[in-house]
């Protein structure tokens, strides 16, 4: 086994890990520092990928912006944290049973799909990855639709969050 496959195993694994301790943790600041652990750990990956951009972009944004996170989302439970009420729903196990059914047919249904096994080129070296990258999310033949998409999804739950948060303060001064 290589150095690059026990950094894959190691990354992937701390990967993994952490963001199950994203979704389990009640204290919102654990959950926010095993968050900013998994997408260091997906940035790792971006490296052994070499694809040396993507893992700056993961750390200067992703985990820069855990902190703006961590601001949101105690502005928007500061409200919800005061009240004592059960963390978890009642119907979990259907929840569980749900998600397992649902990954169980993205499995079989990506073993259909004749390009997943499929490998990708290798890029010559005088081609700009990053020029080509930039080119790609603007152009309507390649990722302009989920790079929009991303963007309107993020302004909404921005609108959301401060939607509820506003609810909340006037809710107080009442």
């Amino acid at each position: 086994m290589t150095s690059a496959q026990i950094i894959f195993l190691i990354a992937g694994a701390v990967t993994l890990i952490s963001a199950l301790m994203v979704v389990t943790r009640r204290n919102l600041v654990h959950a926010a520092l095993f968050l900013v652990l998994a997408l260091f750990g997906v940035a790792v990956l971006f490296v052994l990928l070499e694809a040396g951009f993507l893992a700056v972009v993961q750390v200067l944004v992703y985990i820069g912006a855990i902190a703006i996170l961590m601001i949101f989302a105690i502005m928007v439970t500061r409200g919800a944290a005061s009240e004592e009420s059960k963390a978890a729903n009642n119907n979990w196990a259907v929840a569980a049973v749900i998600a397992i059914l649902l990954f169980e047919a993205l499995v079989v249904i990506l073993n259909l799909w004749p390009g997943f096994r499929a490998t990708a080129a290798e890029l010559p070296a005088s081609i700009d990855t990053l020029q080509e990258l930039g080119s790609a999310l603007v152009s309507p033949e390649a990722y302009i639709l989920p790079f929009e998409t991303a963007s309107v999804l993020l302004v909404a739950a921005l609108i959301g969050a401060i939607f509820v948060a506003w609810r909340r303060g006037g809710k107080e001064e009442k």
